[in-house]
């Protein structure tokens, strides 16, 4: 019932919040619940969910090659810039901070609930955009060692 409860909760703040997304992952969700598929569904969705958005995401970012609205003189053309340089550097760094997110989630799974909650937090009274669990959990893993390190 609490499952029920708190999902309706997100639904509702989604409304007052105006935020599509949660909404319509809220709604989603307890309606997979309310139908009984949630033992069928939520597992798969947990384990591989993530590498599906990331991958419809990536469809979409490559859209332009695939249209030809960005081609090789396009790339060339960017990377004279100084913030096609900064844009490199930063894809680079959320890659390797992301890659000790996968660490911290498996060393310690229940910091996934307070990411969780962050990013439900974020998405509701924000208007975040819920895209980076695992940059969340590097981000975290990097703050953690920096407190061990100063405390």
């Amino acid at each position: 019932m609490q499952a029920y409860l708190f999902l309706l909760l997100l639904v509702i703040i989604s409304m007052i919040a105006k935020n599509q997304s949660l909404l319509v992952a809220s709604a989603f969700l307890l309606a997979l619940k309310a139908a009984g598929l949630d033992m069928k569904w939520f597992d798969l969705m947990q384990k591989n969910g993530i590498n599906w958005g990331v991958t419809v995401i990536t469809i979409a970012v490559l859209i332009p090659i695939a249209t030809g609205a960005i081609g090789f003189k396009e790339l060339g053309a960017a990377l004279k810039s100084p913030y096609a340089w900064i844009a490199l550097a930063a894809g680079i760094l959320v890659a390797l901070i992301a890659k000790n997110g996968i660490v911290l989630l498996a060393e310690d799974p229940h910091i996934t609930t307070a990411l969780v909650l962050g990013t439900v937090l974020a998405v509701a009274l924000f208007n975040g955009v819920p895209v980076g669990p695992l940059i969340g959990a590097g981000i975290a893993y990097y703050a953690m060692k920096l407190f061990s390190i100063v405390q």
